[in-house]
Formats: structure tokens, sequence, C-alpha cells
């Protein structure tokens, strides 16, 4: 597949074998063997040929220039501070909700909750807080 793009991008280059060969350095041979697919150039090689064709090495691998998408994460440290806090919050009133309509009583619904804040400060410690 390499092969075939380095001659594709060779000869719209208009560039003989023995022309890119005299560039990189090798031999006719060894440039008519990477088009004939019976060898592959190295990733160095393949760094070189692209300059020398003026074109990126992903042209070369995959014969046509690909899009890079590049995602960018918006999310602030304070609002994932202030989803974080919100989310534990709930979990402790949660928590402290069903305790005490489970068992009446609004000191285990107290305990609970409590429980659930040394369960996210022990979180946070172990594992990190990213």
């Amino acid at each position: 597949m390499i092969g075939k793009h380095i001659k594709q991008y060779r000869e719209q280059k208009g560039m003989t074998q023995e022309t890119l060969a005299e560039r990189l350095s090798v031999t006719r041979q060894a440039v008519s063997n990477w088009e004939c697919g019976k060898t592959q150039p190295d990733i160095e090689t393949l760094h070189r040929i692209a300059d020398v064709l003026d074109i990126s090495v992903e042209e070369l691998i995959y014969g046509e220039k690909r899009e890079v998408t590049v995602v960018h994460n918006h999310y602030t440290t304070q609002q994932v501070t202030e989803t974080v806090g919100k989310g534990v919050s709930f979990g402790a009133v949660l928590a402290m909700v069903i305790s005490y309509v489970k068992w009446q009583s609004i000191g285990w619904a107290m305990l609970h909750g409590l429980l659930n804040w040394f369960y996210v400060i022990y979180y946070i410690i172990r594992y990190g807080w990213s």
C-alpha cells in the first residue's frame, strides 16, 4: 500500500525512481522494491520520503490527507468542583432520607449522611481528585 502511494506522489511530482533515490541517498532498486511492495521503508525513511515529496507521512501511509479532530475540554476546574460538590451533597441528603425512612430516626439519618462524607473524603485521598 505504501509503495503504491510512494509511486503516486513521486509521479505527481514528475520525479523518476532514480531522482527520488538520489535525493534519499538510496539505490534506485530500493525505491523500486518499495513501489512493488517487495520491501517497506523504515520510519525514518518514511519521514525523509515525505519531506522530499512535500507531503505528510499520513498522506504517504494512507494515500490521502486525513482530517484531525481535536476535542477541547470546555469545563473549568470551578465547574467540575461545583458539579462534584452538588453530587456529593445530593448523595448525602439521599442517604439521610433513606436512613430516616428505613429506621424512623433522625440520628441514623445524620449518621449515614456523615458516613457518606467520610466515604467521599476517603475516595479523594485514595484515588485523587481528578
